[in-house]
């Protein structure tokens, strides 16, 4: 096998090699392919949990690369600082909690100076890396703060707070207008598969360099600094002229940190439709100046705004509860994973399971990231309450819970996207055979999810009075 990949490496020419230094090649391609966790595996706790940790940076290197090499068949215009710099990150909180440790420092005006520069490929010293983390609870929005203002004054780390509120912010806002979400996948169904154009965007071909740099380093490694982001919306919408809704979907299927109302909402923002008839457009003169002069595109030409689509009324925030005075399975999602912060009684949990993540459209990185965070959430879950669960679709989690006698499933609540869809499916199966879905929503929640009935901009003047005592 290993003779074999290097014969592909040979062929695909110096990229390929670029990528995987001579002295490296042999040792890189035994390396065992990363097996994502499935439905079904039982979670192994003790010295041996620590296997689920090191899976998530088993995904073959080798192969990885090969596929990008012959996927793109060029070589990646970037400034590499070093071979290893696309590994997948570790995906357990106690790599999030290392990578805030090490932040801190420079989250206040250290942050605030460089935080819209984007100096390349692995040298995103100057923002936080964190957002992969939060974006599955590994580490939650309030402990991030609480952090940060044990290190710097809520003036002197304002820019990172609020970056911190933003994704608080638009999960807020979509949570109030579901609709939004719904339109944005029937747009796609409508859009159907990319093709011509959009497809020769996704691969980086084209022939706009800063625009396929940014489209070759999403696919390699599950990220882009937010100045790249807004930069590649706008030239994909306003220069290339294509749906925004694809662009969305080319984000979410390969971002680390996508969820769906942080990305839905920022394209929308882009393309006019969130603030109407504000649209974002990339500039030469701003990339030029934000890049350090590692690009100088010409100019960019900037075609129509897509057309304003009235926006619905924010509804009520849906109701939350708490969780029962009576035995229940405790539900794990990739939405929300420390368990064992939620107000829930340890001796109320009689047993564990986890919901196997919705792995359609999204890359093979992602998948290997959020099915090893999984793992970890399960791991601590399991050592907190003391039960091994196992992960399982919807469908399968009312007969285990009537299996073990138990008429009430506990979970934390998921905000509009896939799993909060799977747990609506969930919900309908419960109720028909007597057993009750509770769904436990954080206070960090409650309290900022209803105040996003307008811009972000109203929203921010509530963020003092938010901030964690």
């Amino acid at each position: 096998m290993a003779q074999a990949h290097l014969k592909i490496v040979q062929r695909l020419g110096p990229f390929a090699q670029a990528m995987l230094p001579e002295q490296q090649q042999e040792q890189r391609l035994k390396r065992p392919r990363y097996r994502p966790f499935r439905v079904g595996d039982p979670l192994v706790l003790g010295p041996c949990a620590k296997r689920y940790e090191d899976r998530s940076s088993l995904l073959g290197y080798t192969e990885s690369r090969i596929a990008a090499a012959k996927h793109f068949g060029h070589e990646f215009m970037m400034n590499m600082r070093s071979h290893d710099q696309f590994d997948t990150p570790l995906a357990t909180r106690a790599a999030g909690l290392e990578l805030l440790q090490a932040f801190l420092p420079k989250a206040g005006a250290n942050y605030a100076h460089w935080r819209n520069h984007d100096f390349g490929p692995g040298r995103h010293d100057h923002v936080s890396g964190l957002s992969p983390y939060i974006r599955h609870r590994l580490i939650t929005e309030e402990e991030v703060i609480r952090a940060v203002l044990t290190h710097h004054s809520a003036q002197a780390a304002e820019k990172f707070i609020q970056e911190v509120y933003w994704r608080t912010y638009w999960k807020g806002w979509l949570e109030l207008r579901p609709a939004i979400w719904d339109d944005y996948l029937a747009d796609l169904e409508r859009l159907g598969p990319p093709d011509g154009d959009a497809l020769d965007a996704m691969k980086g071909q084209t022939g706009i360099a800063c625009f396929d740099h940014w489209a070759q380093e999403l696919v390699t490694t599950g990220y882009l600094h937010n100045h790249a982001r807004m930069w590649f919306a706008s030239i994909w919408i306003f220069t290339l002229g294509l749906p925004w809704q694809q662009g969305a979907d080319f984000f979410l299927q390969h971002l680390l940190d996508g969820d769906p109302a942080s990305n839905t909402l920022s394209w929308r923002w882009v393309a006019g439709l969130q603030t109407p008839g504000k649209t974002y457009l990339a500039t030469p003169e701003n990339i030029a100046a934000f890049t350090g002069g590692r690009f100088t595109p010409k100019p960019l030409p900037h075609g129509p705004a897509p057309a304003l689509e009235p926006i619905p009324a924010p509804r009520l925030l849906p109701p939350a509860f708490n969780a029962p005075e009576a035995p229940f399975l405790l539900l794990v999602t990739e939405e929300d994973l420390q368990t064992e912060s939620l107000p829930l009684k340890p001796g109320h949990v009689a047993a564990i399971a986890g919901l196997a993540p919705n792995t359609a459209n999204i890359s093979p990185r992602v998948a290997t990231f959020r099915s090893a965070a999984l793992a970890d959430g399960m791991a601590r879950a399991a050592t907190h309450f003391g039960h091994v669960g196992a992960v399982m679709e919807a469908n399968a989690l009312v007969d285990q819970a009537k299996g073990l006698g138990l008429n009430h499933i506990v979970t934390a609540y998921a905000p509009i996207g896939p799993t909060a869809t799977q747990l609506g499916t969930l919900a309908q199966a419960c109720a028909a055979q007597g057993v009750e879905l509770h769904l436990i929503r954080r206070a960090w929640d409650s309290a900022a999810w209803p105040l996003a009935t307008k811009g972000f901009f109203p929203f921010r003047q509530h963020i003092p009075n938010l901030l964690p005592r």
